[in-house]
């Protein structure tokens, strides 16, 4: 049976993915469907490969489809509403910790040397907070060895995309192509978005099989580093104390807003 629910799912990683900041990884595992992700695209090459993609075809479909839509947006709003947006990921990501935290049942099953890499994720993840880049408009002109950087940059960004709290996104600022990639979709520069897609799709493959085996063989212990990572986003994500009143006010309405929407995502799909 298709599950062409994904399609809205998927809509909402594609739209995270924008951001510098958010993992579409997170976004999976505020909609609750990570793990059946990650074993969705291990199965895809298998013999059921069949019903594995009825549930990865809505989903990429949604993806694609917020991609090419939302990138303007997405572009616009952090140009010039960047903290109101960015405190409302901030919600939306501190949102599914609770979930995650049940999930994983901490209480029960974490012992130290699970709080140790868990602390260890966080600050990982936070540490990409100083990272700087100089990157400041798309790259022009370019040659073979740019469509080689932009493929492993997508391979790289895509693997870190699978991870919750690592934002692929934010990887590609910190690399250098950003603003090349976000152009090149905005513009539907289709050599740009296939060298990407393709890098992307690999690493996507490679990461999702390292996921699993450690989601099999190690589950207190990859459900600590997943939360530590979700942790660590949220210094790299907030946009500082607001300069004014008005913007305190619209930053606290807009944060309330991404935690109810981690609420009543969370209503929806865990019932």
């Amino acid at each position: 049976m298709w599950e062409w629910r994904n399609i809205y799912r998927g809509m909402l990683m594609g739209a995270s993915d924008v951001v510098p900041g958010v993992s579409g990884g997170t976004i999976a595992v505020v909609l609750g469907i990570y793990d059946r992700l990650i074993e969705a695209i291990n199965g895809f090459f298998t013999k059921e490969w069949k019903k594995h993609l009825k549930f990865l075809l809505p989903l990429g479909i949604g993806v694609i489809t917020s991609i090419l839509l939302l990138a303007k947006l997405i572009e616009w709003l952090f140009e010039h509403y960047p903290g109101p947006t960015q405190f409302f990921f901030l919600g939306l990501i501190i949102g599914v910790l609770p979930y995650l935290t049940h999930k994983a049942d901490v209480k029960h099953k974490f012992k130290a040397n699970h709080y140790l890499i868990l602390l260890i994720g966080a600050v990982l993840v936070a540490s990409m907070a100083f990272f700087q880049t100089n990157e400041t408009e798309p790259m022009q002109n370019l040659t073979l060895s740019t469509y080689i950087l932009l493929f492993f940059s997508g391979w790289i960004a895509s693997s870190a995309m699978i991870l919750p709290g690592i934002s692929g996104s934010f990887i590609l600022l910190i690399i250098g192509v950003y603003s090349t990639v976000v152009g090149g979709v905005s513009d539907l520069k289709f050599d740009i978005i296939a060298v990407v897609g393709l890098g992307i799709l690999f690493g996507i493959v490679v990461m999702s099989k390292i996921v699993k085996f450690f989601l099999e063989n190690y589950t207190s212990g990859t459900f600590a580093l997943i939360i530590g990572l979700v942790i660590g986003s949220v210094f790299v994500i907030f946009p500082g104390v607001p300069g004014s009143a008005a913007l305190w006010l619209v930053s606290v309405l807009t944060f309330i807003g991404g935690l109810v929407a981690a609420w009543l995502l969370g209503r929806v799909e865990y019932k």
